[in-house]
Parts: C-alpha cells; structure tokens; sequence
C-alpha cells in the first residue's frame, strides 16, 4: 500500500474532519508550543474512537507510514512534532469521553484526549480529588501527561502522573489495543506493562484511555508566602515542615528574587506580597481533610518558630482563597515574564533534595563563570527535588549569540547534575531535544536495554521516531 491509498482509506473511514491535509489546517499541530520547533508532516489524523485509533494504527504501519502521537500539544522537548515531513501526526483531542466515574473505588476512567482541568473538574463534581496540577493544565491532555509522565507542583504529596494510574488501554505498534484499564490497587500477576508505556513519549504505542486514582478532597487549604535567607534555610524548613504537619505539605516552591522583579516588571497583576525585599521566597501550601482551625495553627507555630530560628525573615498567611490565587499568580508569573528579558536557556532538572542548595550554588558559580553577567532564576518544585535551572541572558547581550550556547551550557550544568547524583529530565521528558544528552548520560546497558524494548514492542521502528532515543 502506498501513503497516498492509505490517506485515502483513513479519510473514508474517518471522515474529512477527521484526517487534516491542507497546509493551513495542519499547521496548529505542526509548531512546537514555545516555539523553538516547526515541524512538516503528510497529514493530521483524529479518530474519535480507539477503534478508530487501531484503523489509523494498522493502516500506516501497512504502508509503513511513521506516526507522531500528539495531546494538547504544550510538551516543551519537541516530542509531538513531526521531523521528516513523511509521519502522520495522530492527535487525541477528539477522544475527550469520562468513560465512567467511580467515586466509592477512588477511580475514574477517561479517554486520552481529556483536557487535564476537565479529569480536575469531573472529580470535583462528586467531591473528589485528581491532584495532578500543571501551568497548562487548560489544554495539555491526558494521554500526553502520561506518556511525558508529567509532574507538576503537587507531587511532593501525590506524586507523578506514573503515581497516579492504575490502568491502561494502548493502541500497539501493529494496531492491536491492549485492554490494560483496571482499577485494582494490588495485581501482582508479572511484568507492569503500563508502566511500560507511561513516559515512553509515544514511542512504543498510542495511550487512548486510563483509569486514574482519585483522593478525598481536601476541606481546608493554608497558602502562605515566605521570604527566606538562602535555599539551604529553604531546605530546612521543609524538613521541619513535613515532621510539623505530618506532611500535610501539598506543593514547597522555591523563588529567586530576580524572578519575582521580572514578573513584577512584566506581567500585570502580580504583587510584591511583603514590606521588605528577601534573596528568595518560598511558597507553600498545606491541605487537610477536616474544616477547623487546626492546620493553620499548627502551620501558624511551626512558621513561628522558624522565624527564631533564622530560617524564615518574614511570612503572610493568605486569609481567603482570592488571597491563596494572588500568591500563586506569582509563582505562574515568573514563567510568563523571563521571555521579557530576552533569550533564557533552560534546564529541567531533579536533584536529591538534600543537595538541591548545593547544586543552586555551584550551578550558579558555573555558569557565571562561563557566561559573565548571565542572570539564573533557579526556581520550582523544590520539595520533590525539581529545579527549572533558567539562565537568562546578560543585559544588553545578543540574543541569538547567547542561544548558540544552549549546548555547550546545558552539557556544563547537566554534568554538576550528573555529579550530585540528580537527572537531566525532571518532568519534561526528552524529546528530540534531549536525545544526544540522553545517549551521553545513560549507560551502555540502559540503552541497550531500552532499545531492546523498542524493537521488541515497534519492530519497524514507526512509533514517534527519532524521539527519545537516538536513531
């Protein structure tokens, strides 16, 4: 079968909706969301089904067309977008069903084309909780949050999205769909296929459903905002937090107050929330299950004892929820203004949390001494380890220049990683972006082991090629 009578037979079973060829039409699933990537394809496809899935599937691997799975398209390594101009990039949005809500079991089971707030908003409705929380959680889907394994500010307490899922049902290489969705919390009968296929990036299947776990829902929430001296204080506090609250932390931020100038600088509505100027601030929620006064005290004391102990400067305890959104607005705002201040390098990076302020340090050293004048705005979810290390370009210096060295300046800063025991990928995943580094960290033996799971799985190497791992 050639690619023109595949295209043909896609389009008569999927409809002229559902199989996208006209330039203008493709082209929202062909930019990479911060823009860094524009990517060519042969078409769009979008089952609304996994039967349809299975069709698209079988179809191209017959004709031996590569396929590019995409969610929402808001991944920031390149992995949705098609390279080579020959992939069919098969988009999930139009399977967005909740197949079925479960609240005694804890469960909901939902296609993967589902908007994250939209899984949030559904288990909210009968009085439960999915807490996994992202910036783009208005349009990145699900399918794309697990086959990133998507992190977000709440997995000090939750975990990743691999924590989170219970079951699944894939499309296969050859078109075959794996019935993996159950919604048991003990199967001990061999190998986790799921697990397989969560963070794989789409290169070992097609994610169409999962069956979620869901928490009670929190009654009462305590957000407040403190500045602290360094990130070691930041560090310590956590500790004595988690043991004061029994760990009734949800989300431990850590800011710059470089950052928290550009936002104030940048995007309108951000505040500046207390009287002095602090070198970093930490954000922090806690959340219980019972509506009384006790979390607050008990935050109220162990905060008050930290300010004795030097470790924390000063604090406000948001007082309604419009309070909690206009501390969290800075936190989202950060992100927002550093694209203000002209070309910022990036790295999503995990460390062990006991040396994150190790690393904060010598990462800063480093590359002020590889690049005089840079400005790093170190920032994120600290308390599971996980640093957006952004470096910012020095004022007034050639944007384009500056990017040039996003290699070179990566490598230096992901071999201090390496060195502190850390990973190069925190929650981002790798993408095309990441592969050369990916292929310069690992092991001989965990490429090889991973390869050998993608040809055993995608023998004709036609799931997402050219992502993840090297060719």
């Amino acid at each position: 079968m050639t690619p023109r009578d595949a295209l043909d037979r896609l389009r008569d079973r999927l409809g002229p909706s559902g199989l996208l060829t006209a330039p203008e039409d493709m082209e929202p699933f062909l930019m990479e969301w911060r823009g860094r990537k524009h990517g060519n394809g042969l078409a769009v496809a979008r089952p609304a089904s996994t039967e349809e899935v299975a069709f698209t599937v079988a179809t191209c691997a017959e004709a031996g067309i590569p396929i590019v799975p995409q969610g929402g398209n808001t991944g920031l390594v390149g992995g949705s977008i098609p390279d080579a101009g020959t992939e069919l990039v098969l988009s999930l949005s139009r399977m967005n069903r909740i197949r079925r809500m479960d609240p005694l079991d804890f469960t909901v089971t939902v296609e993967a084309g589902c908007v994250l707030q939209q899984v949030q908003e559904a288990a909210a409705s009968v009085d439960r909780l999915f807490p996994l929380s992202l910036g783009a959680e208005g349009s990145c889907q699900i399918g794309g949050n697990l086959a990133s394994n998507a992190g977000g500010i709440l997995t000090i307490r939750y975990g990743n999205a691999r924590d989170l899922v219970l079951g699944l049902e894939v499309v296969l290489p050859d078109g075959r769909v794996w019935e993996g969705l159950n919604a048991l919390r003990k199967n001990n009968t061999g190998y986790d296929l799921k697990d397989l296929f969560i963070g794989s990036e789409g290169t070992l299947g097609v994610i169409t459903a999962a069956t979620l776990k869901l928490f009670p829902r929190p009654r009462r929430r305590e957000v407040a905002l403190l500045g602290v001296p360094s990130p070691d204080a930041a560090i310590e506090l956590l500790s004595i937090l988690r043991a004061a609250t029994s760990d009734a932390l949800t989300a431990f931020e850590l800011m710059p107050r470089n950052g928290i100038d550009f936002a104030l600088r940048h995007v309108t509505g951000t505040i500046d929330p207390l009287q002095g100027r602090h070198p970093w601030y930490v954000l922090l929620e806690v959340a219980s299950g019972t509506d009384d006064e006790t979390l607050r005290e008990t935050l109220e004391t162990a905060l008050g004892e930290a300010v004795e102990a030097g470790l924390v400067e000063d604090a406000v305890l948001a007082a309604s929820d419009e309070q909690s959104k206009r501390l969290w607005f800075i936190r989202e705002a950060i992100v927002e203004a550093q694209k203000h201040e002209g070309g910022s390098i990036k790295h999503d990076i995990s460390i062990p949390v006991s040396r994150v302020a190790e690393f904060i340090a010598r990462g800063t050293e480093l590359v002020e001494a590889l690049v005089p004048g840079i400005r790093p705005v170190p920032f994120g979810h600290v308390g599971d380890g996980n640093i957006h290390f952004n470096l910012t370009q020095p004022e007034g210096a050639d944007t384009a220049a500056y990017l040039a060295r996003w290699d070179e300046i990566n490598r230096a800063v992901h071999d201090l990683v390496l060195e502190l025991g850390g990973s190069i990928s925190a929650e981002h995943g790798i993408g095309t972006f990441k592969t050369a580094e990916l292929a310069r960290v690992k092991s001989p033996l965990e490429l090889e082991l991973m390869r050998r799971l993608k040809a055993a799985i995608d023998p004709a190497g036609l799931m997402n090629p050219g992502k993840l791992l090297m060719p």
